[in-house]
């Protein structure tokens, strides 16, 4: 769900309880597996920030999916401990929970995007506690996705709404926090489940590059002074994607669209100065099941690599091996698991990447790197 070099980083501490170290010899990269909770949950989605404003990083994990379930905060004790949990408001079918200073008073507000029913807002205290503040978007929709993003770069953070077989929204943001004026974009019955947000045309404003299932292209929805109607589909056949990341894999100075699939392998089209997308490279053997896709330098050399969250599999590193044509496949889970969102980030401050993992009727992981 959410590409950390490019949108909001989300960063997560939780309970460390070890449970074991897996060896990874390609490239000498391994990762020591911990758990935090101590519930199997329905989890799609977690992000993170100082929600209340004491130096460490905080976590909301969203919690349902089609079933309603309580989303939930753990607060950070300082110590990588989280001995404060609560519940924020009653059961909803939640996919996104995403954080961002809403209101500009310099606190972590968030936003809830919810299946077959409204999307929500809550206002932090500065405490980090949050108290409901109404809804947004549309009345009917089926969100599977919240990308948070000053679209119209006025200086506040506006409300991408991915929906499947509705219309995508945003949601402009007046500076209060309120989101009225709500844009439609996208053509009727797209079964959109991802978007990034990135000037992909290097024009001075933000485009929307969507991810497509039910046999349907991804897309890329041009800006032209906030209408999205230009639209452009990448490659040459439907993968039934459910998460994009972009990166310059290949280091040419123009950006790759990464495609996480499920039914299909997952691909990679290469971006050149025509914006075409035509050149297409698959880097999995096996036909894949991939919920989640995220890309960093996870082994340190200068070049961007792949981190694939996987339904009922492996997760699966897959490290360049410098021009973004081949890769190294390296598992990062020993055992199948259910992963909906993955993030990356730096959570020891060792200089080595981490990849926490949310996780459908299991617990949630977090994969350490293990130091040379």
């Amino acid at each position: 769900m959410i590409l950390a070099y490019y949108q909001t980083m989300r960063y997560i501490s939780f309970f460390l309880l070890t449970l074991l170290a897996i060896d990874a010899n390609t490239q000498d990269v391994s990762w020591t597996q911990t758990a935090f909770g101590n519930e199997k949950r329905r989890s799609a989605s977690i992000s993170g920030g100082d929600l209340d404003n004491d130096g460490d990083m905080d976590v909301v994990i969203a919690n349902g999916r089609h079933w309603p379930d309580q989303n939930e905060v753990y607060l950070n004790e300082g110590d990588g401990t989280f001995l404060t949990q609560y519940w924020i408001d009653s059961a909803s079918t939640t996919y996104a929970a995403e954080l961002g200073d809403l209101d500009g008073d310099g606190d972590l507000d968030m936003v809830v995007g919810n299946d077959k029913a409204l999307n929500h807002l809550f206002m932090n205290d500065g405490a980090g506690k949050f108290s409901y503040a109404g809804t947004f978007g549309f009345k009917k929709s089926n969100t599977r996705n919240i990308i948070l993003s000053d679209i119209n770069t006025d200086g506040f953070p506006d409300i991408i709404v991915v929906n499947r077989f509705y219309k995508n929204e945003i949601c402009l943001n007046n500076g209060k926090g309120q989101f009225n004026e709500v844009i439609p974009f996208g053509i009727d019955g797209e079964a959109t489940l991802d978007i990034i947000v990135y000037d992909i045309d290097n024009d001075g404003d933000n485009d929307l590059i969507a991810a497509n299932r039910n046999d349907q292209l991804n897309a890329i929805y041009f800006n032209e002074d906030m209408r999205f109607v230009k639209r452009k589909e990448i490659g040459s056949e439907a993968r039934d994607t459910r998460s994009i990341a972009i990166a310059d894999l290949n280091n040419d100075g123009y950006m790759d669209i990464i495609s996480g699939n499920i039914r299909s392998k997952n691909t990679i089209a290469f971006g050149d100065e025509s914006l075409s997308y035509q050149l297409e490279k698959e880097f999995t053997k096996l036909k894949s099941r991939t919920f989640a896709i995220e890309v960093g330098d996870i082994d340190n050399d200068g070049d961007m690599d792949i981190v694939a969250g996987n339904g009922r599999g492996i997760n699966m590193c897959y490290l360049n091996t410098g021009d973004g044509t081949a890769y190294d496949a390296i598992q990062i889970s020993k055992k199948k698991l259910d992963t909906y969102d993955i993030q990356i980030v730096d959570l020891n401050h060792d200089g080595l990447l981490d990849i926490v993992t949310a996780n459908s009727d299991g617990l949630n992981l977090l994969f350490l790197q293990n130091p040379d």
